[in-house]
């Protein structure tokens, strides 16, 4: 099934990959690693993980402080944003209202 980021999921993505990259070389490309292995379970079982609130889905990451808010549409999946799991739990609930 095809993936789909929302142009703000994909600057989390580029600014949570980044600032762990400068915390410690090879640290952001492991949290990118990360991200795409969850999204490649999502693709294999796009039901599995919990739902979030009305049909977003969350997938968290295993060794970083984010989850993935997904939804899942008739012909793909759309990634809605990349969360820290410690601040404004809720900011992305407009993105999916659109």
């Amino acid at each position: 099934m095809k993936v789909i980021f929302t142009n703000l999921a994909k600057l989390e993505l580029e600014d949570a990959t980044t600032f762990y990259e400068l915390e410690y070389q090879g640290l952001g490309k492991r949290f990118k690693q990360e991200v795409e292995q969850s999204i490649r379970r999502i693709i294999e079982y796009p039901k599995a993980s919990s739902i979030e609130r009305g049909d977003i889905r969350k997938r968290s990451l295993h060794k970083f402080p984010y989850k993935i808010l997904y939804s899942i549409e008739n012909d793909h999946i759309l990634i809605i944003a990349i969360a820290h799991l410690h601040r404004k739990p809720y900011y992305w609930i407009e993105r999916a209202e659109i």
